[in-house]
């Protein structure tokens, strides 16, 4: 396909002590470690989402791991059986109705697979692609494993599942809640400075079963003894990669520090970089390793292309408007690289004429869940925003993602391109790329074992491609 020029047209519109704890090798490294530690970050704030560069090469909060060779154990993924309907599974009869009310009719194959190691208190390491049903496959997990049985005490938190961001945990506290549901789970999310602790106080001493949220408000809900820890049977870490990152390493490592034996992990991501397992195998025993290939990870039923622009940064803007018009996604979700180019760019289109939300870690945790409920709803068909939202931010009707900045991190591309074609769907992913951006783009394709296309002419294909 042709350079992009501009163009004329015209548009129609711890309570715990250390004696017990499995995870005494972290507690040395925090200590250790505490004067590169001290000055932390504000991590449901999503700023290591938002920052373009992320301590990606260390500096403050760093915390140096081991340059120990992974060599991970696993169980036998043999000894599993992989499921072909949730009937099999020997769930709770509550459990099962919730699953189908929710409206899940046989297992995806993450779903086939984690579910039966995690219900038999297995550590697990799981990484599927992006919409292929991770949150159902720890959501049910979870529930099978805790107890909601009636009983004469306040029921105590018997699960935690930590998300980095707010907005996913948000979304992944629903799931739960309603699949829950029928059996009497009690569900409470804690995501951040917006809420009150007092809140969250009373809400736990009233009781509940399951704890979902960010990792610096939990830290500080267990610190202050609000949030206790002693009955937990199992620890789910969503987006794993993210979550072990530098930036977050000091708020897990305190939270599983309080962590007993009996409490199980597992881990759920569609990337796994290698690096991080020299984390994970401090905190694990034996895991059952679900994984998948890099060449595997990229989306079936999602066709990638760019388009070639010439240098100049109102080529984006004009390309981006032409494609707007000559497409029919149902919704579309556009990624930039920082905040400021995403209030600039929601500022542009605007005043193109189209209405559009935006999202970025910078807004009051208020104005984030409005614009996603807006989008949800589908008052607005398009949205811009960073990375804060290309983790688990599921709408089913998303077809089209456009990357109007190629990312800086590669597994943050197979991230935002995984908000489309979402269990199954058709979609299409476009990225904005200028001669300095080729080498990132080739790396992209390497990593992932992919073809990234030039855009064709044909907008029928296209829209064809998108299940319009």
């Amino acid at each position: 396909m042709t350079t992009y020029f501009i163009k004329n047209k015209s548009k129609n519109n711890s309570q715990q002590n250390g004696q017990n704890n499995r995870f005494q090798d972290l507690l040395v490294d925090e200590i250790e470690d505490k004067a590169e530690v001290e000055e932390g970050t504000d991590t449901e704030d999503s700023s290591i989402c938002d920052s373009v560069n992320d301590k990606r090469q260390g500096g403050a909060g760093e915390v140096p791991m081991a340059k120990a060779e992974v060599n991970i154990p696993e169980h036998d993924t043999n000894n599993y059986p992989i499921y072909r309907t949730f009937d099999e599974m020997d769930l709770k009869d509550p459990l099962l109705r919730g699953i189908y009310s929710y409206g899940f009719e046989k297992p995806t194959a993450i779903q086939s697979k984690a579910i039966g190691p995690i219900i038999a208190r297995a550590d697990v390491i799981a990484q599927a692609q992006s919409g292929t049903g991770k949150t159902g496959a720890f959501s049910i997990s979870t529930l099978q494993v805790i107890d909601t049985s009636p009983t004469k005490h306040i029921p105590a938190c018997q699960a935690l599942i930590l998300a980095p961001v707010r907005e996913l945990a948000e979304q992944t506290a629903k799931v739960v809640a309603a699949m829950g549901a029928q059996q009497g789970a009690i569900v409470a999310c804690f995501t951040g400075k917006d809420e009150s602790e007092y809140e969250n106080k009373r809400k736990l001493q009233a009781g509940v079963h399951i704890v979902v949220g960010t990792p610096g408000r939990i830290q500080s809900l267990i610190e202050k003894g609000y949030l206790r820890t002693r009955n937990l049977k199992l620890l789910v870490i969503d987006e794993a990669d993210e979550m072990l990152k530098i930036g977050f390493q000091p708020t897990l490592r305190a939270i599983i520090g309080e962590l007993l034996v009996q409490c199980k992990c597992a881990l759920f991501s569609a990337t796994l970089p290698q690096e991080i397992f020299d984390t994970i195998r401090r905190f694990t025993t034996n895991p059952v390793k679900i994984l998948i290939k890099k060449e595997e990870i990229t989306l079936q039923g999602l066709k990638q292309y760019m388009v070639h622009l010439n240098f100049n940064e109102d080529n984006k803007l004009y390309c981006l408007d032409d494609l707007m018009m000559r497409l029919s996604p149902q919704q579309t979700i556009i990624f930039c690289n920082s905040r400021d180019r995403v209030d600039m760019l929601h500022q542009r289109l605007s005043r193109l004429g189209w209405v559009a939300s935006m999202i970025h870690g910078v807004m009051e945790q208020k104005e984030r869940f409005a614009a996603a409920r807006e989008f949800r709803a589908g008052n607005s068909r398009v949205l811009v925003a960073t990375d804060v939202l290309a983790r688990g931010f599921d709408v089913q009707q998303v077809s089209l993602v456009i990357n109007y900045d190629l990312p800086l991190d590669r597994e943050n591309y197979i991230h935002r391109i995984g908000r489309a074609a979402r269990m199954g769907r058709k979609g299409i992913a476009i990225n904005f790329v200028f001669d300095n951006d080729m080498v990132r783009l080739r790396d992209l394709e390497h990593y992932y074992q992919t073809k990234i296309e030039f855009l064709p002419d044909d907008f029928d294909i296209l829209n064809r491609e998108m299940g319009v």
